[in-house]
Order: structure tokens, then sequence, then C-alpha cells
């Protein structure tokens, strides 16, 4: 079915239609059949019922789903039995848990988000963590826990918040969705990450805290051949509501390979967005045309800096081989450039569809990636000249807890507020059939995801998290989420084993890869380094 068809009368409204049909059948024929009454009274209050669901504002799916919807929620009901016996358990991951998606609902109602008899999880299993409590907890006054970024050559530095949401273009989402999530960050002063596609009038409609993605197809300040163009990029990067620019160098959900919308779903808004003709396949390249060298990067870092007035700048990426990411520490050193942020993104990261094999198989996951590059700043003296953020599959404060423990300076979130806004991990996302309005171009279908409700819902899900934050940085006995270290963090090996997560991803020495020998066996460190560092250089992403 075509999206004119579905607009004229989508075919998920049948029921509803039956429903009335069937009302008005019932009444003449209850002239002939006085036993027809009931049915009459049956069909009537499913007719109200699909008037109700269509003009309230509340629940997404019961908009696009009149009548029908509600056996979701009668399914959710009886779901412990149906699930405990026939299906699943709540942890069962796809990709995440119906535990993980339920805190997130609760907590972007305001609701209460605990849970009776224990926990769920088995805590003898490989992989269980957890964070070691102190027998001195602190009492924090506030959970508005913020940092400044914005290193020597930044002459704006942003104050954000350490929980913000993640990279997601207009056009992947609804008009609706983005305007929900920028009008929930706005409320809650938090940063909202425009994702490659660039800065639609949806962004602009509310004025939330802009993250500036530029990727390789240069949306927003390209020339008509794809090239990057420095007046559009100045013209945007100067808005006040723009905060920081990310230059996508890899993302989590199909790093190395770049990508293509089809002609026929580069809209008018979203060709003026992008500044690509509407009407024609709008292409993101594998790789940037404005550099080929970590030298060249970290000049056009600095460009972008100066051409924004000193706004603050850094790139994204998806940990691959890691004399590349050598390579671009090595050109921070004889540049004297440096970006003010760096984002971390894991391969577990997954707004964007992909190839099943790059989901699964490429890329380096989050919590090795993270440390990786925590640790190479920390050995060449840059970690307190650049803030580190990071993204993939965070949902909890505990997640976050860990990602600071790793190194972390403020975490990002992309399907924890898909999530916050309506999103039932129904994984239709590419097909433009989202049943929330979430993640579909279809008007009618977005039309359901009511705009100031789910900015409420946002702006709970990150206030509640951040509370929940505070409270395990008390228990902890700590102060702020960045006195989190691997030390406080435990990992389950096997039944008779656990250890610190300061082990198994242990720290770098302040300076150690500035010395000529880094090799030092009493520290454990990954033989990685041992391995690439004096092989990687500024002048080339390959080794020497």
């Amino acid at each position: 079915m075509n999206s004119k068809t579905s607009s004229i009368f989508p075919i998920r409204y049948t029921p509803f239609a039956l429903c009335i049909a069937g009302s008005v059948a019932s009444l003449i024929a209850s002239e002939l059949h006085e036993n027809v009454w009931q049915l009459f009274i049956l069909f009537t209050f499913l007719s109200a019922l699909g008037i109700y669901d269509l003009f309230q504002t509340r629940m997404s799916i019961l908009r696009n789903y009149p009548i029908i919807g509600h056996l979701r929620f009668l399914l959710e009901y009886i779901r412990p039995e149906i699930r405990q016996y026939f299906i699943e358990g709540d942890n069962d991951q796809t990709p995440f848990s119906r535990e993980q998606r339920t805190l997130v609902y609760s907590r972007a109602k305001a609701v209460p988000d605990s849970i009776p008899f224990g926990t769920t999880l088995d805590v003898m299993a490989p992989g269980y963590q957890w964070i070691n409590q102190s027998l001195a907890p602190t009492k924090l006054a506030s959970h508005d826990f913020r940092i400044m970024i914005g290193g020597k050559d930044c002459k704006q530095p942003y104050n954000a918040s350490i929980f913000n949401i993640s990279a997601m273009s207009f056009g992947s989402l609804s008009a609706n969705a983005v305007m929900a999530l920028n009008l929930g960050a706005k409320k809650g002063r938090f940063a909202h990450d425009t994702g490659e596609g660039s800065i639609s009038r949806y962004h602009r409609v509310h004025g939330g805290d802009l993250i500036w993605e530029i990727g390789s197809g240069y949306f927003g300040c390209r020339n008509q051949d794809g090239s990057f163009n420095a007046e559009k990029y100045a013209e945007n990067a100067l808005d006040p509501q723009v905060k920081m620019i990310e230059i996508k160098l890899s993302q989590g959900a199909k790093p190395g390979h770049g990508g293509i919308l089809p002609g026929k779903k580069v809209t008018a808004e979203i060709a003026a967005a992008r500044g690509v003709p509407e009407g024609v396949a709008c292409i993101s390249p594998a790789s940037h045309s404005e550099f080929s060298s970590p030298l060249e990067l970290m000049h056009f870092v600095q460009r972008l800096r100066d051409l924004s007035d000193g706004k603050p700048v850094g790139f994204k990426l998806c940990i691959g081989h890691p004399w590349e990411w050598f390579g671009i520490v090595k050109a921070m050193l004889k540049t004297n450039i440096y970006p003010d942020f760096i984002v971390v993104d894991g391969s577990e990261g997954g707004t964007g569809a992909s190839p099943v094999e790059f989901t699964n198989h490429v890329g380096t996951p989050l919590q090795e990636g993270l440390r990786l590059v925590h640790n190479t700043l920390v050995g060449v003296n840059l970690r307190d000249q650049i803030k580190i953020g990071c993204s993939g599959k965070i949902i909890s404060s505990f997640d976050m807890a860990v990602a600071f423990a790793l190194g972390a300076d403020w975490c990002n979130s992309a399907r924890g507020f898909m999530f916050s806004i309506g999103c039932i991990q129904a994984q239709v996302c590419n097909t433009g059939f989202c049943p929330t309005g979430v993640t579909t171009q279809d008007p009618l279908r977005q039309k359901a995801l009511v705009v100031p409700n789910k900015a409420e819902r946002v702006f709970n899900f990150h206030h509640e998290t951040l509370r929940a934050l505070k409270e395990l940085v008390e228990a902890a006995g700590l102060r702020h989420p960045g006195e989190i270290d691997a030390p406080h963090i435990v990992r389950r090996i096997s039944a008779n084993e656990v250890r610190l997560l300061s082990f198994l991803l242990p720290e770098m020495p302040a300076g150690q890869l500035l010395k000529e020998d880094i090799v030092d066996e009493s520290l454990h460190l990954s033989r990685v380094y041992e391995l690439y560092w004096h092989k990687a250089q500024a002048s080339s992403f390959s080794l020497i």
C-alpha cells in the first residue's frame, strides 16, 4: 500500500470503520429483529471507543490503531503468564529487554520504577556487573550534573548535562519526534544531537540546545557536488542554538559503510534540511572528502572551530583499526590542535538501519572502545584537554556509571529517548510503518505522536535517570559521577571468579606512551599499544 492510499484511508482504521458500519446496520436490523439491539450496543460502544482513541493525546499507538490497539495493552496485562510459559523472559535481549523498556516507560511517565521480589538477573552468570556500595554514603543536593566542554582554543565552551540525546536525523525520525525531543531537551536544559541529516526547521521550533553532527555528506553545508561549503557551514554554526559541532567519522550501527537515502524518500523538507535536490538519491559516502589523513582531520577541526567563532568542535567514531586512532592522537601532538571532545560510539549502537553483518560483527563494543580512547589520551597527557562522550545501548543510570568508570565524561542515548516518546521496539523503523509515529514520514501516522505530551516524557526520562544516578553516586560514597572509577565496578568472569573492572580494563599511567619504551609487563595493558603505537603515523591512516 502506497503512502497516498494510506493517507486517504489507512487499512489500520478498518476495524474502526467496520464497527461504525456494524452500529448502523444493527440499528436498522433492530427494526426487524428485536434481539439485534445487543449488537447495536456493542458496535456503538466500540465506535465510541474508536473515536476516543483517535482524539486522545496520551497513547500514539491508539491514535494510529483505534480499537485494535487496545489488544496490545490487554496482552501487556496478561503477558507474565503468556511470556513465562510460552515466549520469553523479562531479560531476553531483543535487543532491549522488556525490563529495560519498562524502566524507560516508567521514568518517562514519572511513575514508580521500583521492582519487587528481588532481581531477575542471574548474578552467577559470566558478564554480570555491579557497583560496590560504601558504609559511608554521601548526600548530594542536586542531580543536575554538568560538565564544561571546550579546550584551549575554544572561545565558547558549553556547560553540558552529562546525559544527552544521541544522534538521530530528521528523515529517520518524524517531524513530531524531532520536535518532542527538542522541546524536552529545552525544558531539561540538555543537548539534542541532530544526526548527520543536519538541522531541519523542526529542530528550530522550540529552540533546544543542538549538537550539529556533520557527516561525510556534509548535509547543511555542502556544494552541489557534495563537497564542503564553508559559507553554508558558518551560517548554521553561528546560530546561537548550535552549541557544539561534531564530525561523524563513523557510527556504531554501520561503521565504515556509508549509506543512501532513495530519491523517493527525499521529500521537500528533507531536501531543504540537507541541501540536496528533492526526489534525488541522497548519498553519504563511506569516508570524508575534506581530509584523508589524521593531520588533515586536525586541520579540518581547527577550520570548523574558526568558522564557528570558537565553538566546541569534536568528532565521533566507532573504534576500528587501533592504529588509525593512534595516528589521530599523534596528529594532535604534531599539530598542537586538539578536538574539544570525542564521542565514542559502541558497535551496540543501532538506530541506523544497516546490513546484518555490520550490525552483528563490525566495530568495537563501547566498553573496549571507550577504554582505548581514554587510555591513549592519558598516555600522551592530553586527557585533561579533551572531554569524552559515549553512546551505545545506554538506558539506565548503572549503564552510565560503567561508562564513567571507563573514562567517559558524559553519555548519550538514542533508543532510550526513542522509548520515552513511545517507541515499542516494533523494529520496522526502515519501512515507514512505525506504529507509534516515531520513525515515519507518513503525515497521518506521525500525528499520533502529540508533541507536548511526549516532550514532557523526554524531560521526565532525563530527570529521573539522573535522579537514579545521584542515588548510585551517594550509595558509593562519592560526590559526582566523574569520581566513579574502574575499581568501583565488579564483573563476574565465571561461577567461581570475579574481577574488578580496573583489572580487566586497566588504566594507562599518565605519559606512558611518550616514553621510548612503552612496554611494561607489570601494567597488564592490552598488547595493542605494543603492537601498533610505534607503527601508527600522523600523516596517514595506514601503518608504517
